[in-house]
């Protein structure tokens, strides 16, 4: 079954809201024509894939820099279990090795200090070079890349006349390295947009978003690299600590679908004095020409939802409806988008762009570069022995965590169970060392199927599904083939950690949630960023409005993060690795953060009724970014430009 979220507000026909603590909505079963229900998929019959390293080009670079040409193409992948139809998805690959495309992408290997130099190529071509649609419905209302422009032009809201459909036309992407520490011409920025140079182009569309031609100017001036039609050429300078990035696609109002397609990779950066010699975690991890079947013992994890139908073609909802059963009136007799939900919870657990797979593991350390890279969903993850067991479950090994997003923590921290929000990382390493070859653990999720308001599973929220969403992966312990020489945790020394200096500002910031303004009780219509004012009240603002946010070159400041909505969002900030300060419940004293927190991060979750204080330092003068992460959020308005430096 799919779950959908029912939030009618009172005063609408047809249905009712119950909130639970915490801000978790009840999930109500729905079906859908021709979805494939998740109940039916065969579990642990997969292998898990882990993915290869992504090759350089064979011309590549020069004295300190690595080159990359990376495409986006559209391809089939097996990703539910053999025998099973396969699916239609997008991804990232070397233009160069045909053979390297895959959903999620081959990994990108970095080193610190030499510089790799991108061209990431929109391919979204058909075979006779024209363009290809979405695979996923596109709401043309939202202020999003809208290459057709019309009356208010690209990246605009658009007007209508009567209620669209879909947008099928040519898809703009732009690829952002989640985490770097990059100029403004390299960061991916949502307006920095460009569709396919494909041969059927309609006339009047925009080819580029309204940043594009500013940083391809830049960039070639600062280079000397030409950007070419249907591409971006990107530098990423590599001068941060040793950590877990990624790469997705960051387009304006359209990203919830590009990613959810497909697009999607690490980027590890290796390296430097915040990093550790070989031998002292476990390893191997993947390399270039490796043999086919060698072990490697740091795998990165990325963890998924999607929903499919029956034919292996991914669903996602093409109806507002679909949410929260709201059949109109839509844009323009509303100010209600027609497609848009505001949050969605697919009905099957993809790791590493297969369902419930099986992972052979040895009686050994292993390191896990975990990343939630789900659009809405918090996985609170276990290893347990039983898929089944109630809920909460007992775990049976912990996590050691010893690196967030931005490296190493100071010092490794034991879990029982990681709640991570989208785009969050947990760099862990689980100990099988006392486990019997022959047994077979799990990986499971205790997140809800619903959004997540904190609190604790069963008393505060229910927990997802145990016999699909409550699944992720197995374990399958087998003889240990070599010897473990990596370093004990008990005996790990992490590298040094430096925090960041005092603050000179405290800025405050508002997460907000709004419902129509011309249909009473209709909502939510859209969620967004804002600031406070100096009485203390919340001005919620949209991307278009002017930039609020604008710390000096090298400023370090606190952010104060009042989230005044029902619900926990992940909010990230681009370009800088952040320390979190503490939290601080309505009325209460505030607290610490995590232990698992005390390293750099650049997602934090900020939970409802609260205030969450972040201490960012601004490295990198320019034009940025800062937003929810759950992704159909930040489509719709959760999200707002950031200038660092000079207005």
């Amino acid at each position: 079954m799919i779950s959908r979220r029912r939030v009618v507000r009172a005063g609408v026909a047809g249905g009712a809201c119950l909130f639970l603590p915490g801000g978790t909505a009840f999930a109500v079963p729905v079906t859908a024509d021709g979805v494939l229900d998740p109940a039916a998929i065969e579990k642990y019959v997969a292998e898990f894939a882990i993915p290869p390293v992504m090759p350089r080009d064979s011309r590549a670079g020069g004295p300190g820099l690595d080159s990359y040409t990376v495409g986006v193409r559209q391809f089939r992948q097996q990703i539910l279990p053999r025998g099973r139809p396969a699916t239609t998805v997008w991804g990232y690959g070397s233009s160069r090795h045909p053979g390297t495309f895959g959903y999620p992408a081959f990994t990108i290997e970095a080193e610190a200090g030499r510089e790799v130099r991108v061209t990431w190529a929109n391919g979204l071509l058909d075979a006779r070079g024209n363009h290809l649609s979405h695979l996923l419905p596109v709401d043309p209302t939202l202020h999003w890349a809208n290459p057709p422009g019309g009356v208010p032009g690209r990246d605009s809201s658009p007007v209508f006349t009567s209620t669209p459909g879909p947008y099928t036309g040519p898809v703009p992407i732009v690829t952002h390295l989640h985490g770097g520490r990059n100029a403004e011409e390299s960061d991916g920025y949502a307006e920095a947009w460009y569709l396919p140079d494909a041969r059927d182009i309609p006339v009047g569309y925009a080819r580029t978003g309204s940043f594009y031609d500013r940083f391809r100017e830049k960039s070639e001036e600062l280079f000397g690299t030409a950007w070419g039609p249907g591409n971006a050429v990107f530098h990423y300078a590599n001068q941060g600590r040793a950590a877990t990035l990624w790469f997705h696609d960051h387009a304006l109002g359209i990203t919830r679908l590009n990613v959810y397609a497909g697009l999607a990779g690490f980027y590890l950066l290796r390296g430097g004095p915040s990093d550790l010699g070989p031998g002292v975690l476990p390893g191997p991890a993947p390399r270039l020409g490796d043999r086919p079947g060698t072990r490697y013992y740091e795998i990165p994890v990325v963890i998924q939802d999607r929903s499919f139908h029956t034919d292996g073609s991914l669903f996602y909802p093409a109806s507002r409806a679909f949410f929260d059963g709201f059949e109109g009136p839509y844009v323009p007799e509303s100010d209600m988008a027609p497609i848009w939900n505001p949050e969605f919870f697919a009905n099957a657990m993809v790791t590493n762009g297969r369902t419930w797979p099986v992972l052979a593991v040895e009686p050994r350390r292993y390191r896990f570069r975990f990343l939630n890279g789900c659009n809405s969903r918090f996985l609170i993850l276990k290893i347990v022995d039983d898929p089944l067991a109630p809920r909460p479950a007992a775990p049976v090994l912990p996590f050691w965590q010893i690196g967030s997003e931005g490296g190493f923590l100071p010092a490794p921290v034991q879990r029982e169970q990681l709640l991570t929000a989208p785009a969050e990382r947990a760099d862990v390493i689980v100990d099988f060392t006392s486990v019997p070859a022959g047994t077979e653990l799990y990986l499971i999720n205790e997140g809800p199927d619903t959004p997540f308001g904190g609190g604790t599973v069963g008393t505060d929220f229910p927990p997802a599904d145990p016999r699909t969403t409550g699944q992720v992966m197995k374990f399958a312990v087998r003889p240990l083939t070599a010897p473990d020489r990596s370093v004990p945790v008990s005996e790990l020394v992490l590298p040094p950690f430096e925090p960041l200096g005092a603050a000179s500002l405290t800025r405050r910031v508002s997460l907000n949630e709004v419902g129509s303004a011309r249909l009473q009780g209709v909502g939510p219509r859209a969620v967004l960023l804002g600031v406070l004012d100096a009485s203390g009240t919340s001005v919620p603002l949209g991307w278009g409005d002017p930039v609020t946010e604008n710390p000096a070159l090298g400023a370090t400041e606190v952010w104060e993060i009042h989230n005044l909505t029902k619900d926990a969002h992940p909010i990230h900030i681009h370009e800088v690795q952040f320390q979190v300060v503490d939290r601080q419940p309505d009325g209460e004293t505030a607290l610490p953060p995590e232990p698992w927190e005390r390293g750099f991060k650049d997602t934090v979750i900020a939970f409802p009724n609260a205030i969450t204080r972040v201490k960012v330092q601004f490295g990198q003068a320019g034009h940025y970014m800062w937003h929810c992460h759950m992704l159909e959020h930040e489509d719709n308005e959760m999200m707002r430009p950031l200038r660092v430096g000079p207005a």
